[in-house]
C-alpha cells in the first residue's frame, strides 16, 4: 500500500490501489478523445532479441488509447531494420519505427551538423532527440510518453499510469515523471540514485547554501527513472542532453520552463526490474562510471547557469561531504533491507559510494576545464528555426524508409 504523504515542491500521484486497470483505461480512451497520446520507445536493435521488448510489445498490443508509438531504433543494419519492422508489425496502432543509422537519417543529421544543430554523439539522448522530432511532425497526439524498452517486469498499466497526469484535460501538469520502488530478486537496486544522487544534493545543498533547484530535484523519488511524460507542445523547446545526463537534463529543463505546480511524479510499478549495468571502475567510459560522471556534470553545469561559483577546492569539499553522507545512506538502507528480508552487500555498496566520489571530481575537473561545453541538444524550435521544412523532411524520410524495406 503506497502512503499518501506530499514531500517537497512537486505533487506526488500514489498508487493507492483503488482501482482497476480496465478502470484505468476506460478513462484515458475517453481522454483520447479530446487530447490524443503517443508513445516513444527508444530501442537498440539488441533489445529486439531479448525476452524484456517481446513482453513489452505483447502488453502494448492490449493498449487501446495511444494513437501512436513511435519507435527509435539503434545499431541496425539494413535487414535488422526490415526485420525490426516486421517485429513491431504485430502492433495494432499506429506505429513507425525510426531506421536512426539508415542512410536517409543520417543525411538529415549531416545537414543538420553543418548548421551545428545535429547531436553531438550517439546514444539514447539522440534516439529521444529524434523520436520527438517525429511525434511532432507526425501531428497525432497531445500528449506523449516514454519509457525504456528492458523493463522485464512490464504491465500494461505502467504506461497508462504515466500518461494520465498529461492526458487527463481537467489535470494542468505539462510533465509527469514515473517512480517506483527498485526492488527485485530479493535486493535493493538503484545504486546511482541511492548512492550518489540523492546524497550529492544534499551536499550541495550544504557546501553551496539554500537553492530552489536542488530542493526541486531532492523533491523525485527516483529522478533516474526512465519513464516520463510531456504535454507535446513541451517538446518543441527542449534541450536535453546526449549524454547519460539525459533524465537530469530533462528534469532541470522542466523546472527552467516551467512553474513547480505543472510538475508531477507518478507511481507506476509495484516492482520493477530491468537489465542493469555494471560498475565499470576499470573503464571510466563504461557503465556505472560514466554514468555517474556524465550525471555530476550535468549538476554542475545547472547550478553554474544559477550563479553558482566552483574551483578545485570546493569540488574536494563537495566531494568529502558526499562521501559522509554517502555512507549514512548506506547504513539506512542496510537497515531497510534487514527489515524487509532482502540481500544486501555492503562491501559492493562502499565500492560504488567510493568509485563515485572519485568520478565527481572527476566531472569536476572537467568542468573547470571546460567552461564553455555545451552539451544540450538545442530545441527543435531553433531547428526548425534555420531548417523550416525539417519538420516535413524527417516525417518523409520515415515514410519512405518504410515503404521500401517493410516485408510483409
Amino acid at each position: 500500500m503506497g502512503d499518501f504523504y506530499q514531500n517537497g515542491i512537486i505533487t506526488t500521484l500514489h498508487n493507492l490501489r483503488s482501482r482497476t486497470l480496465e478502470d484505468l483505461e476506460r478513462e484515458l480512451i475517453e481522454f483520447s478523445k479530446v487530447r490524443p497520446m503517443s508513445l516513444v520507445l527508444p530501442s537498440l536493435y539488441s533489445e529486439l532479441e531479448a525476452p524484456a521488448l517481446k513482453h513489452i510489445v505483447e502488453e502494448l498490443k492490449q493498449v487501446p488509447y495511444l494513437a501512436e508509438i513511435v519507435i527509435g531504433l539503434d545499431r541496425a543494419d539494413q535487414d535488422q531494420y526490415a526485420t525490426a519492422l516486421k517485429y513491431f508489425d504485430e502492433l495494432p496502432q499506429h506505429h513507425r519505427v525510426l531506421w536512426n543509422d539508415g542512410p536517409r537519417l543520417m543525411a538529415l543529421d549531416d545537414e543538420l551538423k553543418e548548421h551545428g544543430l545535429a547531436p553531438r554523439e550517439m546514444g539514447k539522448g539522440r534516439n529521444v532527440w529524434y523520436c520527438f522530432g517525429y511525434v511532432l511532425a507526425s501531428g497525432k497526439s497531445e500528449s506523449v510518453a516514454l519509457h525504456d524498452c528492458d523493463i522485464l517486469t512490464y504491465q500494461r498499466d505502467l504506461v497508462g499510469r504515466l500518461i494520465y497526469p498529461v492526458a487527463n484535460p481537467n489535470f494542468n501538469y505539462m510533465f509527469c515523471k514515473g517512480y517506483y520502488a527498485r526492488v527485485a530478486k530479493s535486493k535493493l537496486n538503484g545504486r546511482v540514485s541511492r548512492l550518489l544522487v540523492t546524497p550529492l544534493i544534499r551536499a550541495l545543498k550544504k557546501v553551496c547554501g539554500p537553492s530552489d533547484f536542488l530542493d526541486y530535484l531532492d523533491s523525485y523519488r527516483y529522478p533516474l527513472a526512465g519513464e516520463f511524460s510531456f504535454r507535446t507542445d513541451v517538446i518543441s523547446d527542449l534541450r536535453i542532453p546526449s549524454d547519460w545526463g539525459l533524465e537530469m537534463g530533462v528534469l532541470s529543463e522542466m523546472k527552467r520552463n516551467y512553474a513547480t505546480n505543472r510538475l508531477c511524479q507518478v507511481d507506476i510499478a509495484d516492482t520493477y526490474d530491468h537489465k542493469h549495468q555494471d560498475l565499470s571502475p576499470e573503464d571510466a567510459a563504461q557503465g556505472l562510471s560514466k554514468m555517474s560522471t556524465d550525471i555530476c556534470k550535468a549538476l554542475f553545469r545547472k547550478l553554474a547557469t544559477n550563479g553558482e561559483v566552483f574551483s578545485t577546492e570546493k569540488f574536494r569539499t563537495i566531494k568529502a561531504t558526499y562521501y559522509r553522507i554517502a555512507l549514512d545512506f548506506i547504513e539506512s538502507y542496510q537497515n531497510d533491507a534487514i527489515v524487509n528480508g532482502l540481500k544486501f552487500d555492503r562491501h559492493s555498496e562502499e565500492q560504488a559510494v567510493e568509485l563515485f566520489a572519485q568520478n565527481l571530481m572527476v566531472a569536476g575537473a572537467y568542468f573547470l576545464d571546460n567552461p564553455m561545453d555545451t552539451p544540450f541538444i538545442p530545441s527543435w524550435n531553433r531547428v526548425i528555426s534555420a531548417i523550416p521544412d525539417v519538420m516535413e523532411r524527417l516525417k518523409d524520410a520515415v515514410e519512405q524508409d518504410t515503404r521500401d524495406f517493410f516485408r510483409s
